[in-house]
């Protein structure tokens, strides 16, 4: 399969970078973990999950943003 003119050619030193980047991002030291009582803990843990279904859907509305700017200039064309 050819691969697109405009995906870049570091693109997969980008993805690692940033799930290096996230990986550390997640990761918490110990001694800030043990002074957290369940309910601060519940708090991060549901805080995070809202994150993760922000970022979800933003990816999900910049695709179908993405989708519709690629058939109005296809529109625009014919």
């Amino acid at each position: 399969m050819q691969r697109s003119l405009r995906m870049p050619d570091s693109s997969g030193s980008i993805a690692a970078m940033l799930a290096t980047f996230l990986h550390l991002l997640a990761q918490t030291p110990v001694e800030q973990a043990q002074e957290k009582t369940a309910a601060e803990e519940g708090r991060d843990i549901v805080l995070m999950m809202l994150l993760v279904g922000v970022i979800f859907v933003g990816f999900a509305l910049l695709a179908d943003l993405w989708n519709w700017r690629s058939r109005k200039r296809h529109n625009a064309r014919h």
